[in-house]
């Protein structure tokens, strides 16, 4: 670089030269700069041989013009004496950045020609690879050079991105994973753009940079976040651009998904158009209207039960909590940080790194982001459910098919024929009260994921068509988190299911056909609600893994219902015996309904400054009945009751 800061002074001579008009005063301080800058650039032997500016003009495809215009615009920065002698030669009364003018004079380029607007135009490599800068506000040719902080650290040897990337440059682990030799042939020969599908569980990113890897050639991978979009997503894209190419990086970008927002639709032409290969890996297929020319593109396999353990002692993780992974749809960066998580957590407790602190990491750092349920203070368990024994088995039995799923992908067949997905559906039935929403719960913790709920009554529209697209929404959400998907009183439409009678019957049962439809293709867990188990027809049912019915609870299972809440309620009233047995034979409700009894026998009582007494949950299940329409028994709930 040496060499081509003293050819620029050389030429700052030549162009003095034809300024022999200056005045005299101006003249001379231009004639003593240019001696000090001939001392300062003087041959030595000591002169490197490597020249930054040939690496940029081999990889982002310059030639000789426009690395000379990239040398003027970053002389300023280089030497500030090279400043004072453009300021002198354009008449300035300070130092000053070089105009275009003056550039194009330097390069003896003629300022109005095709040439000029090639090399400095809005169109032109520097520009569009962000090189290289121009003002706005002036003449076309009294506009200044301006070269960005990023690249002139390049030049002179510090490779630091631009502070608002850093945060989004995520590492990639590399796996042996099947279809990664396409892509690198695809990359190979001459591939510039290339879109990975990746969905929940896959991994893109490691499918990605393992491609790269088997090209000799590494990778920058940068996460784009949930919120950045519109401009601030396009200035972090040419940036990241940028930087894989002064690296001599392929681009790797993750959560590529969000540019088919229309407001960020601009992204896709910044990374065809990138001077390194890009691979963009995202949730969604490709859709031809994004781009006018399609790139290649190809699917992102999921990770099997042994990718996640290999994975998992990549990354210095105990073999025991391995076994936390089970049923989680982790890609192996998710991984990296649980195991990182799960290992905090251990140390800080001064406990061992087990599976169930593994799942409860996974829950944690990944899950709706926001979006979930609210959790309960504790995770909930099977025990805290109270269910006749054959009821508790088809739950139980379905957690186990959750856990087990990835396996039987791998080892079986069976799943890939009928073009439908790989997820687990599951139909709770039942009054209120009886437990689904808790079952839900449930599900979810054992699997260690978090519970997402969908008000049903909400996204019903009455507008035709409105309720297709709101539940369209939410399963595009869903199939980007890793949870368990509840539909809540889905009442809003099992009631609406009926014969044809007219056009507002046929869209509400098309409405059911979508969310069916829908389901087949969900690759996650899904669980609905419902009161009304008789307007199940079979074909809902045959696309259910599997329907629990919640019956009423029966007199035994209600006095275990009273002992299970009656146990956490707190104090008691030794002087005011509770009996369960009575509550249970005389007040026929379900859990729900005994839970709020307790709870406001509790509060009751904490205003009276007692413990729990019988005479507390008599008033309360009076009260529960009547708020719920209900004849209370004229005997009351037992003797003395009211």
């Amino acid at each position: 670089m040496r060499e081509r800061l003293r050819t620029l002074v050389g030429r700052l001579h030549w162009a003095a030269d034809r300024r022999r008009h200056l005045p005299a005063e101006t003249w001379a301080r231009l004639q003593a700069v240019l001696m000090v800058l001939d001392a300062d650039h003087a041959p030595t032997d000591e002169d490197p041989v490597t020249d930054p500016l040939l690496g940029l003009g081999e990889v982002f495809g310059l030639d000789e013009v426009d690395l000379d215009l990239l040398m003027i615009g970053a002389a300023i920065d280089l030497d500030a004496n090279i400043a004072t002698a453009f300021g002198l030669l354009r008449g300035l009364p300070a130092p000053g950045r070089p105009s275009i003018g003056l550039a194009l004079e330097l390069c003896e380029l003629p300022t109005v020609s095709a040439a000029a607007l090639t090399h400095l135009g809005s169109s032109s490599r520097l520009r569009q690879q962000g090189l290289l800068a121009v003002s706005s506000s002036e003449p076309w040719l009294a506009r200044e050079l301006l070269i960005p902080e990023r690249v002139l650290g390049h030049l002179v040897g510090l490779d630091e991105p631009d502070l608002p990337l850093r945060p989004l440059i995520v590492s990639s682990i590399l796996l042996t994973l099947p279809g990664v030799e396409t892509l690198a042939g695809a990359i190979r020969h001459g591939a510039a753009f290339s879109w990975v599908h990746a969905p929940l569980g896959a991994a893109g990113l490691s499918f990605a940079a393992a491609a790269f890897a088997a090209l000799d050639l590494g990778c920058l991978a940068i996460q784009i976040p949930p919120g950045l979009g519109g401009g601030d997503l396009l200035d972090v894209l040419r940036s990241a651009v940028r930087e894989a190419a002064l690296l001599g990086r392929g681009l790797v970008v993750v959560g590529a998904e969000r540019l088919a927002d229309p407001a960020n639709r601009g992204g896709f032409p910044i990374l065809e158009g990138a001077a390194v290969p890009v691979v963009a890996v995202g949730t969604q297929t490709w859709d031809t209207d994004w781009l006018r020319r399609s790139p290649i593109s190809l699917e992102a396999p999921p990770l099997t039960a042994a990718d996640r353990e290999v994975v998992w002692r990549l990354v210095g993780g105990d073999q025991s909590g391995a076994a936390g992974l089970s049923g989680l749809r982790l890609t192996p960066e998710d991984i990296a940080d649980t195991a990182q998580h799960a290992g905090l957590r251990a140390r800080a407790g001064s406990e061992p790194v087990t599976a169930e602190l593994v799942r409860r990491s996974a829950r944690q750092l990944g899950g709706a982001k926001g979006t979930a349920a609210a959790r309960p203070a504790r995770s909930t368990s099977f025990a805290d459910l109270i269910l006749p024994e054959h009821i508790m088995a088809p739950l139980a039995r379905f957690v186990a098919w959750a856990k087990q799923r990835d396996r039987l992908i791998e080892s079986s067949s069976l799943l890939d024929v009928g073009g439908s997905g790989t997820g687990l559906a599951a139909l709770f039935t039942g009054s209120p009260g009886t437990g689904k929403t808790l079952a839900a719960h449930i599900v979810a913790d054992e699997l260690g994921l978090d519970l997402f709920p969908v008000d049903l009554p909400a996204i019903v529209d009455k507008y035709i068509g409105e309720t297709e697209k709101h539940l369209e929404k939410v399963f595009h959400r869903a199939e980007s988190m890793n949870v368990v998907l509840f539909f809540d009183e889905a009442d809003a439409l099992f009631g609406r299911r009926s014969e044809v009678k007219d056009a507002h019957d046929r869209y509400a049962n098309q409405e059911i056909a979508y969310l069916l439809q829908r389901m087949e293709h969900f690759d996650g867990i899904t669980i609905l609600a419902t009161n009304l188990r008789g307007n199940i027809d079979q074909a809902f049912s045959r696309r259910m893994s599997a329907i629990v019915h919640f019956p009423d609870p029966d007199e035994p299972t209600r006095k275990r219902l009273w002992e299970s809440h009656l146990a956490r309620a707190g104090k008691l009233d030794p002087h005011d015996p509770i009996e369960v047995t009575q509550l249970a034979e005389a007040a026929e409700m379900a859990g729900g309904d005994i839970r709020n009894i307790v709870l406001a026998a509790a509060y009751d009582a904490a205003a009276d400054g007692t413990g729990v007494g019988m005479r507390h949950l008599k008033a309360a299940t009076v009260g529960e009945f009547l708020k719920l329409g209900r004849r209370v028994p004229a005997h009351g709930f037992g003797a003395g009751g009211r």
